[in-house]
């Protein structure tokens, strides 16, 4: 039983320090870019959108599907980049440990 209590106790250090880590990407800020970096968009680690910077030249009112797809591959930059950043703080976070296929961290 000694072992059961130390697993669980490891269990709970693990979710307290993922409570700890969500905390702080929550906190953290990122930024895509496109168009040689002429638009950006700051999203923050829940991926939700901060900030949008786009260079006066590209705004084209004649053009502005080139506009909008240049966001939309910005955003789609930082979501990347924010997805790269949790799989790396969920690998320090658990040691390296391999999680199954299909399973992703935080729940």
């Amino acid at each position: 039983m000694k072992n059961f209590a130390q697993m669980m106790k490891q269990a709970q250090q693990l979710q307290d320090k993922m409570v700890e880590m969500q905390e702080k990407l929550h906190d953290m800020e990122i930024t895509g870019v496109s168009a040689g970096g002429m638009c950006q968009v700051t999203l923050n680690g829940k991926g939700e959108a901060k900030k949008i910077r786009i260079d006066p030249s590209l705004v084209d009112p004649d053009d502005a599907e080139v506009l909008e797809d240049l966001i939309l591959a910005a955003f789609n930059d930082a979501k990347g980049k924010i997805e790269a950043k949790m799989q790396e703080k969920m690998s320090e976070l658990t040691g390296g440990l391999p999680l199954p296929p299909g399973m992703k961290l935080p729940f």
